[in-house]
């Protein structure tokens, strides 16, 4: 256990002190609308590097760290609501349901820390179109979207360290369905194309640029790469904001988030290219290892592929990228205070030495290679032996070497036989649930796991992978069938026990201050246009004299108004309508016309 300077205790305080996720999340959810949330995460555990090391170097020690985040809404006092919109045994079997209670999104996020750098990969997230049983107003947020960015920047915050770049991932390709198996049979499930899917992707995490914290991190970037899109194309998925030209490049961020191009020269992009699961361009990059010889992929490089250029350019021929579908890549890179001022620190004091050319040799005969580190050998500020590998071979060398060692005769010494009484032990009530997974240090130098960060139940990762094997197991097809899941899911993850945390949301939802008088939700201004406060436009309604609102009423048109066209003859002949007399005629599109003069005059 490390431990904690004035500077960072001091911040650990002011982060224990910060708000929970339950009332972040509140903050964004629509006011007077109760939502359950059910967070599963595991340990840090020793896992295979993201990158491979360059030849000759040692790989990153790196920890994984899985969370899971499902949310779900009660439909016993929404399916009276909706039932016009549902079959009648699909609301008799919700309203029958001892829960009643739905699964409505979830998503999964992988943490990948080193000594270097913290990586957040969001895995899967998903949705199962039953979110409209809330009713929300026309025009609310989605309750989805807000979700996934209070969550991300929930972990980006409680899983900061000093000195050490943060990177979220993600890649966004649209399908049916990811986590509910069945829910793209709901009619209610809007099913966002490639287009759409990335663009929303940047919309979530776009507030995680604009509103980062100054006192953690120096600079936020985002990175956005769709393969086989022009430039002009790709920037039309950015949203439109007045930072987002500065936050945001058309460019992939490989080479600025390894640690190892501040280390050498030149590094291969075999070891550039991050190892995340169900990932298109990790697939795309074992195939190139295949094809490779072993003496190639010792050194790094590749058959076909030499630079990452190249890479991203036949990333877009690829099966998950071409045939009309489009895959983006998305990163939001976080650079702590002081890296930018580093990173030209060692490109100044940096004393490189060519080797002279030589006519007998040409570039092209010769194997790229990774030249010498940059910085100072490591082994002239290391002991030759560490102290514990000194104590051991003292010991070895103190003790006396046993001859003519015979192991039956050791054996038989060490054989008892046991005689007297047996005495049985006494069994032990189990008055508390213990779990060996928390006992384990909170801060180390590969990771950061404080207590507030965890879910609200801990597995291990056999587990963890046991309770999304499960949910991949059932069907979100029908309401009735979807309800039945959710407790089965429910039941599995929590091993019988009652789990999960209510949540109220606080934000004000667009159209709640124009109530019908029952409480409930009012008609939503579509147009968005702000009304002040008191005054009663044509069609909106009034009042009464104890405050009690009308409805908005209709403006329909009257029968007098609605009349064909006259021609010139007919025009004074037959009875004038009634209302218009003595005045100029309206008509439909209530343009006023002057009254046309007797051309006898």
């Amino acid at each position: 256990m490390t431990s904690l300077t004035p500077s960072t205790a001091k911040r650990e305080s002011a982060r224990s002190s910060t708000p929970s996720l339950l009332d972040k999340l509140a903050t964004v959810l629509p006011k007077g609308y109760k939502f359950v949330v059910h967070h599963i995460s595991t340990p840090p555990t020793k896992t295979e590097p993201l990158c491979s090391a360059p030849p000759g170097e040692r790989p990153d020690k790196t920890f994984a760290e899985k969370h899971f985040l499902a949310v779900s809404i009660d439909v016993k006092d929404q399916v009276a609501s909706t039932k016009p919109a549902l079959p009648a045994t699909e609301a008799s079997k919700a309203s029958e349901n001892k829960t009643g209670r739905v699964q409505a999104f979830a998503i999964e996020v992988f943490i990948f820390t080193t000594a270097f750098q913290t990586t957040f990969f969001v895995s899967k997230a998903d949705s199962t179109g039953y979110l409209q049983l809330l009713g929300l107003p026309k025009g609310t947020p989605s309750p989805i979207r807000e979700v996934c960015s209070t969550f991300l920047a929930y972990l980006l915050e409680h899983r900061y360290r000093k000195n050490t770049q943060a990177v979220i991932n993600l890649f966004a390709r649209a399908q049916g369905q990811y986590l509910y198996p069945g829910s793209v049979d709901n009619k209610g499930k809007h099913v966002l194309d490639d287009w759409g899917l990335v663009r929303w992707w940047c919309r979530v995490l776009n507030p995680l640029l604009e509103t980062h914290k100054q006192d953690l991190w120096e600079r936020a970037k985002g990175y956005l790469i769709v393969p086989g899109l022009e430039q002009s194309e790709m920037r039309a998925m950015i949203p439109r904001t007045s930072r987002s030209a500065k936050n945001w490049a058309i460019d992939q961020p490989l080479e600025r988030i390894s640690h190892y191009t501040d280390e050498f020269d030149w590094v291969p992009p075999r070891c550039l290219i991050p190892k995340y699961p169900d990932d298109p361009k990790c697939r795309f990059r074992d195939e190139l290892d295949e094809e490779a010889s072993k003496w190639k992929e010792n050194m790094g490089t590749w058959k076909s592929v030499k630079t990452l250029a190249q890479f991203w350019d036949m990333m877009a021929f690829r099966q998950e990228c071409s045939s009309g579908r489009l895959t983006g890549f998305v990163w939001l890179v976080f650079d702590p205070p002081g890296k930018a001022q580093q990173s030209q620190d060692a490109q100044s004091t940096q004393t490189t030495e060519l080797p002279t050319p030589n006519a007998s040799f040409s570039a092209s005969n010769l194997p790229p290679s990774t030249p010498p580190r940059r910085r100072v050998d490591l082994s002239s500020r290391t002991p030759q032996a560490s102290p514990l590998k000194l104590n051991l071979e003292a010991s070895v060398s103190s003790t006396p070497s046993k001859k003519n060692f015979d192991p039956t005769e050791e054996k038989k010494k060490k054989k008892k036989k046991l005689t007297g009484k047996i005495i049985p032990r006494a069994p032990r009530v189990k008055t508390e649930q213990r779990s060996k997974l928390i006992k384990r240090p909170t801060r180390t130098a590969y990771y950061y796991w404080p207590e507030q960060g965890r879910g609200e139940k801990v597995v291990d990762d056999n587990d963890f992978k046991r309770i999304g094997e499960v949910l991949l197991h059932l069907d979100f097809s029908t309401l009735a069938k979807a309800t039945s899941s959710t407790r089965r899911w429910i039941g599995e993850a929590g091993m019988g026990s009652k789990w999960g945390q209510e949540v109220v949301g606080k934000r004000s939802v667009l159209g709640q201050s124009l109530t019908n008088g029952t409480g409930g939700p009012g008609t939503a201004n579509v147009l968005g246009v702000v009304k002040r406060k008191g005054s009663i436009a044509a069609g909106d309604g009034a009042a009464d004299g104890d405050g009690t609102p009308h409805p908005p009423a209709v403006n329909v048109m009257s029968s007098n108004l609605v009349k064909r066209k006259r021609k010139d003859s007919e025009v004074g002949d037959g009875p004038t309508p009634p209302g218009t007399e003595g005045g100029p005629k309206v008509n439909v599109l209530g343009v006023v016309k002057k009254k046309k003069a007797d051309p006898g005059q």
